[in-house]
């Protein structure tokens, strides 16, 4: 679940207008992925028009729906979905990449985590909002469809699936990637100094204006209420991504029990521990994204083992009856180039 980082820029806010000064913060915001985006930057010299940087940002998230997008029918990963066939199929070097990169994190995880849960979420009601606890029959057929093993490339651009009925759902993995590829289209233009938000995911690079350094404010995983949990200053200048997932924000009740919208994939159940946010600080946005998932998924008794075998940066918030409490991971304390507060 997103929506749990907040972006502190402390800026007056900024029309879009032909008007600006490059040695000034620019701004851009809009709609993309069901969620909304937040970019903030700024030039030393040769100004960037936020009117024409917003339509080569918008014109890029286009193009990514296209490919990996599992609520357009029309994207190519809900062709590759809604073709029943274990015959090899044409996909994208940017569909394998992400896929290899899940597939690489699934295994860390002994399986918890894996892009072929779709049947699952529609099984269980979570993509319509309609929850189902199903019985032990239909969880069975869910799961003989379920398996990243099940999942084959071959080459760089064709995929195929050992279960005519697999599908992919690349939701938890593509948020990080898009934050990676509109970093990039930035950096095409010459902007080394600025800061990517879409729907909570971030990376940052460079400094403000009057080299101070970027805030991010990491929420406090609570139902309904939003305040701050930690500050993070991000004195380093090279690229660094910051990602969180939590099981508070999208969750049902049912007869007294409340069960989250992260599955297991080992099992088809909804976690059943109490930790209720992972923050990873890499600096990969979309290997960090996966991570995030995963690790919100094993919890944090296995999460933190995992992450320090994998070398992961990590913070785990666990609900304790009314408190929280929070954990580590070995490497969390050694990254390079941010203050906590």
């Amino acid at each position: 679940m997103r929506l749990i980082i907040w972006v502190i820029t402390l800026l007056s806010s900024l029309m879009i207008t032909g008007c600006f000064n490059s040695k000034e913060i620019q701004t851009i915001e809009g709609s993309a992925q069901g969620t909304t985006y937040h970019i903030s930057w700024w030039t030393p010299e040769d100004p960037v028009d936020p009117v024409d940087l917003k339509s080569f940002v918008d014109k890029e998230f286009a193009r990514i729906d296209s490919q990996l997008s599992n609520y357009r029918p029309d994207s190519a990963i809900e062709k590759f979905n809604h073709t029943e066939s274990t015959a090899a199929q044409d996909s994208s070097s940017e569909i394998n990449y992400l896929i290899n990169t899940a597939a690489r994190v699934s295994r860390a995880s002994g399986g918890c985590y894996d892009l072929t849960i779709k049947p699952l979420f529609d099984l269980w009601g979570f993509n319509g909002d309609v929850f189902t606890p199903p019985d032990e029959a239909s969880l069975a057929v869910a799961m003989a469809k379920v398996g990243m093993d099940k999942l084959q490339m071959q080459g760089t651009q064709q995929l195929r699936k050992s279960r005519p009925k697999l599908q992919v759902d690349l939701s938890s993995i593509a948020q990080g990637y898009s934050v990676a590829r509109i970093a990039e289209l930035l950096e095409q233009h010459n902007i080394n100094d600025y800061l990517v938000e879409i729907g909570g995911e971030l990376q940052t690079r460079g400094q403000k204006p009057d080299n101070q350094p970027w805030h991010i404010a990491v929420e406090r995983p609570l139902i309904n209420k939003r305040s701050l949990q930690k500050l993070v200053v991000v004195k380093r200048t090279e690229p660094l991504a910051i990602m969180t997932s939590g099981t508070y924000r999208h969750y049902f009740d049912h007869e007294g029990k409340r069960y989250s919208h992260i599955l297991d994939a080992r099992t088809g159940r909804p976690v059943q521990h109490n930790t209720v946010s992972v923050t990873v600080i890499h600096d990969n946005p979309t290997e960090a994204d996966a991570w995030s998932t995963a690790l919100i998924c094993l919890g944090r008794v296995k999460g933190i083992e995992v992450a320090n075998r994998a070398g992961i940066a990590a913070l785990f918030i666990e609900e304790q009856g009314e408190d929280l409490k929070e954990y580590t991971s070995e490497p969390y304390g050694i990254v390079e180039g941010i203050e906590v507060k």
